[in-house]
């Protein structure tokens, strides 16, 4: 079988599809994987090769609602050269949804951790999923008109976002109760794969320590306020990763590790607890590593994932802006010590790291193109 994979080419959506890769490489697949040049060494490094696209920033998440068109060329062209049986895509790559339906290739997406869209059936909650879907699927069509596709008839508006089978990274526990999701969608766990970190990498060796990982505000409230106050004569101190966010706000006197990264598993591994946004990766690493989570959404799939993990039970809510230092320390140190939050994050966790992800992934493509 030859596969095409073209995914996203930022760290969160490019290395869960390079852990499908190597299972399929592991099976004897042909696997070529669609990048731009700041990807290509993640590309390497996972033992695949690539196919180069010269303008990276169309496999860009921060331009998916501008740059579906190009995604679409280079995926049409790639398709062309390559010849593959199955394309495998992520979440908000619409270009490759639109070369594959152009092509009459059956194509899977690799989603987040856990569904952004309204589901099938039960219970409704406060999450905006059917602004998100409209909002998706009006970039969707535009690639299409760009594409020359004709009108779809689809019963359910959101089948053309979900391919021939749509993975879900995170936990059942994690999504709403009794909800139905749609019979393309499937539960298939983290797909988790990184970069090895340097032999010279110097981690903190003592004391209590926090990840936190930064994600966009979207117009929303900047972490870096609480964060100084957080840890700002407290008891942990923190390692940053800055992500996708902009640049360092760390005040001189807070006890703060700034920087950018293309791995965080040591990190997650010697923290105590992961601060985050609320996206996929780090709430995914704290729950692979057993790390309780303090979780302070903005936007996007921030507010759903959030909610799922609060609902799950693996992580507490930081406080909002305004809230005193004294409060926000607090939140760390009762986070990281609370043994009821640990007990269920091992629970979740470990459900999470029985080591069929990939397995699953995989069985999922060769299903996808017989």
């Amino acid at each position: 079988m030859n596969v095409l994979l073209c995914p996203l080419n930022d760290p969160g959506y490019l290395y869960p599809a390079l852990a499908v890769g190597r299972e399929l490489r592991r099976r004897s697949h042909t696997v070529h994987v669609l990048a731009g040049p700041p990807a290509a060494a993640a590309v390497t490094a996972a033992g695949m090769e690539t196919s180069a696209v010269p303008d990276g920033t169309a496999l860009s998440v921060a331009h998916w609602t501008v740059r579906g068109p190009e995604q679409y060329t280079a995926v049409a062209q790639a398709v062309r050269r390559l010849r593959p049986d199955v394309l495998v895509t992520s979440v908000l790559c619409h270009g490759a949804l639109v070369a594959a339906e152009a092509a009459g290739l059956p194509v899977v997406v690799i989603g987040l951790a856990a569904h952004l869209w309204p589901y099938r059936a039960g219970p409704a909650d406060e999450c905006g999923r059917a602004w998100r879907l409209a909002e998706t699927l009006k970039h969707h069509a535009a690639v299409r008109e760009t594409a020359g596709l004709g009108p779809r008839r689809d019963r359910f508006p959101d089948t053309p976002l979900l391919g021939t089978a749509f993975l879900l990274r995170g936990h059942p526990a994690m999504e709403v109760p009794d909800a139905e999701l749609p019979p393309a969608v499937r539960h298939v766990g983290p797909c988790w794969w990184e970069p090895e970190p340097p032999a010279a990498e110097p981690l903190p060796e003592s004391g209590s320590l926090a990840y936190v990982h930064l994600g966009r505000t979207f117009g929303g409230t900047s972490l870096w306020p609480r964060l100084n106050a957080a840890f700002t004569s407290g008891t942990h101190r923190a390692v940053v990763e800055l992500g996708r966010s902009g640049a360092s706000e760390a005040a001189a006197d807070a006890d703060l590790i700034v920087g950018r990264r293309p791995w965080m598993g040591p990190l997650v591994e010697r923290a105590d607890l992961v601060l985050t946004n609320a996206t996929s990766a780090p709430v995914l690493a704290a729950l692979l590593h057993g790390k309780p989570l303090l979780v302070a959404p903005n936007g996007s799939e921030q507010q759903v994932l959030a909610a799922g993990c609060l609902r799950a039970g693996v992580a507490r809510r930081f406080p909002e802006r305004g809230a005193p230092a004294p409060e926000l320390r607090a939140a760390v140190d009762d986070t990281a010590r609370d043994p009821e939050l640990r007990a269920r994050v091992a629970e979740v966790g470990g459900l999470l790291a029985d080591g069929k992800s990939e397995t699953r992934a995989a069985d999922a493509v060769e299903s996808a193109a017989r």
